[in-house]
């Protein structure tokens, strides 16, 4: 599920704006990284308080490419996969975390740095873009608390 972050741009103007409250909203973390670390994870917490919906792309200009994956453990041996669209059902929350479901961020233009947010777009069928700005921590936040 690559995506470039100048699709995306180009996806937000086509949409039409929405009025009213938003039906998804999007929390979550990423962890910082060191110098020449080309790759990133973030963690989500999407809250759908609408009608079905599902996460079809995502972006960020801080990588040069984001995906979502899947961690699994095959034979005592850990696996990445992508994890393609993700459904996330009417009134549903999906919760990302270390060991399961994740943001990969690759090609980063940039260490993430503890302190700084990343800023992340995200594009939903029925939703459209929802854009967010996540803590780099080194571990999940407090229950509560979310990423604007």
């Amino acid at each position: 599920m690559r995506f470039r972050f100048a699709s995306l741009i180009a996806l937000t103007a086509a949409l039409p704006a929405s009025a009213g409250t938003p039906t998804v909203q999007v929390s979550g973390w990423a962890r910082p990284t060191v110098p020449g670390q080309s790759t990133a994870a973030a963690y989500l917490v999407i809250r759908n308080r609408g009608g079905a919906d599902r996460l079809i792309a995502l972006g960020s200009p801080a990588a040069a490419a984001t995906s979502v994956h899947r961690t699994s453990i095959v034979g005592g041996v850990a696996r990445m996969r992508p994890a393609g669209r993700l459904a996330i059902g009417r009134n549903q929350m999906l919760t990302m975390g270390t060991g399961g479901l994740h943001v990969m961020l690759m090609g980063l233009k940039a260490p993430l740095r503890p302190g700084t947010r990343l800023p992340l777009s995200l594009r939903f069928e029925r939703a459209g873009i929802i854009r967010t700005f996540l803590p780099i921590q080194m571990s999940a936040p407090d229950a509560g608390h979310a990423a604007h």
